[in-house]
């Protein structure tokens, strides 16, 4: 197992958070990370032991019912009772990466000594990540605004023995498991469920690891698209330094550079061309593709802010003898960030499909849809309707979920986020540009073919060389859907350095 990652008062950054999960790293707290949580848990221990004034979801009901008090005997009931009412989860689970990001994310941010939890709750949050024991989570029931309730309740469950777990490999009763470690079900105390429901742990996973698949498809949709551009014998003068100085977005001169690193040393690039400029989907990849590029880059930025904040209520301030109940749990950063990152996407699977089209029309000495016997033959004809139509679902997808809000809790939470639907297709969106991308290398590896004998640049050559030990040349007409899928697993695990 990998060295430890020790929780502390250091920032987490997508690059650490990327790492942490894919080798499987172990957590730990840090003598700070103790000291505070110890800290904040005493001090509210005080606080509520001096006085018996009302403080929101410690001694009181929850939303509407804010103005209930509760007893001093039934302060760890009603954390209870708030975890189990509020697990109404459903639709598909959450995927297993996502839940690790999930414990990942609730620990960093209970670890600040804000939110007056028990050091063994944290401790038991730790030993549930480094175990792998993976709480059952369901992707709908969050309104992103007091927080990801229902998905955290789920997550909080089984710390107490109840719901389910996901456990090297199989879903198990989360009593079996906590017997099987010798661990007793935690006693909340008060503050505790609330702590532990309110926050932004789904919205903020989900958008990590689409922060990080969008970034990896947008370096793999550089090079596609450089393998189209050569494909259709398109010009190289668009993806010019000189050009991009003069209007310097950041994601677009990125681009270009990349892009013509790619094509580097191509004898199809640089032969003489008898058109002038290319279609918008060729000559325009660094504006588009720059575009969505510094979309992310905001997009990350927003998370990364986000994985280090305290987002439950009320928010305890031991030092300042303050706690103070407020709207850290509102998703509205998130989702907004969400919505943005949906379109930005989705505009990399929008010009690939019109990429695609092109390569089809039988222009620039290609043959009509890419096979030597058209009509006889209808070739790559019906990929092309396959990536369109996934183009115009995610376009709906793209409708936004941060305009939306419906009142809840009897009015007292008047306005949500949505950031949670924000979130689930954001990641539909990610899936589906995915396969555009590699029905787009589908076709462009196909119609390098017909540039032979010239050569594309060496980088090129060697992705080709490796994606035809997977995906033959197409002759006849034969069933397609088999070399998608196949063209789809290569652009998954397809490297896109460049030299």
């Amino acid at each position: 197992m990998a060295d430890s990652h020790s929780i502390s008062s250091a920032e987490l950054d997508l690059g650490s958070v990327a790492r942490i999960i894919s080798s499987n790293m172990p957590l730990s707290l840090s003598q700070d990370a103790l000291r505070r949580i110890t800290e904040c848990r005493e001090y509210l221990d005080r606080r509520m032991a001096a006085s018996d004034e009302p403080l929101y979801g410690i001694n009181t009901g929850f939303g509407s019912l804010y103005d209930r008090r509760i007893s001093g005997e039934d302060l760890g009931a009603l954390q209870k009772n708030l975890v189990m009412s509020h697990a109404c989860g459903m639709g598909e689970e959450v995927p297993g990466v996502m839940v690790r990001l999930m414990l990942l994310l609730k620990i960093q941010s209970l670890s600040f000594g804000h939110s007056g939890v028990q050091l063994s709750t944290v401790e038991r949050l730790v030993d549930f990540f480094n175990n792998d024991i993976l709480p059952v989570i369901y992707q709908q029931g969050s309104l992103g605004a007091s927080g990801d309730l229902a998905p955290l309740a789920h997550l909080s469950l089984p710390l107490m023995g109840m719901g389910e777990v996901l456990y090297r490999g199989k879903k198990r009763r989360s009593s079996e498991i906590l017997k099987k470690h010798n661990w007793e079900p935690l006693r909340l105390q008060s503050k505790e469920g609330l702590a532990l429901l309110n926050g932004t742990q789904f919205m903020t996973a989900c958008g990590i690891h689409a922060c990080i698949e969008a970034a990896a498809i947008m370096q793999k949709a550089d090079i596609i698209g450089a393998i189209s551009l050569d494909a259709f014998d398109g010009r190289w003068e668009a993806f010019d330094e000189l050009v991009h100085r003069v209007r310097p977005h950041p994601g677009q001169l990125e681009t270009a550079g990349r892009i013509l690193r790619i094509l580097e040393g191509s004898e199809i690039t640089k032969r003489t061309k008898t058109h002038i400029q290319d279609p918008y989907s060729f000559r325009c990849m660094p504006q588009v593709h720059g575009a969505s590029r510094d979309a992310l880059n905001y997009v990350i930025s927003v998370f990364e802010r986000e994985m280090n904040s305290v987002t439950d209520n009320p928010t305890v301030f031991p030092r300042e003898d303050r706690v103070i109940s407020a709207g850290n749990f509102h998703g509205q950063p998130l989702a907004l960030a969400l919505d943005h990152l949906c379109i930005a996407v989705s505009e990399m699977a929008s010009i690939s499909e019109r990429r695609i089209y092109r390569l089809l029309s039988g222009k620039r000495g290609l043959p009509l849809f890419l096979v030597a016997n058209p009509g006889l033959n209808s070739g790559f004809m019906i990929p092309q309707y396959t990536a369109a139509s996934i183009v115009s679902q995610n376009k709906q997808l793209c409708t936004p979920a941060s305009v939306d809000t419906i009142e809840s809790s009897q009015g007292q939470e008047d306005h949500v986020s949505m950031g949670a639907n924000a979130a689930t297709k954001a990641l539909k969106v990610i899936e589906n540009t995915r396969k555009v991308l590699a029905i787009e290398l589908y076709n462009a590896v196909q119609a390098l073919e017909f540039r032979r004998p010239a050569r594309s640049s060496s980088f090129i050559e060697n992705i080709v060389d490796s994606y035809r030990k997977k995906v033959p040349f197409i002759k006849n007409d034969k069933v397609m859907f088999e070399d998608m899928n196949e063209s789809l697993e290569f652009f998954k695990t397809m490297d896109a350095g460049i030299p």
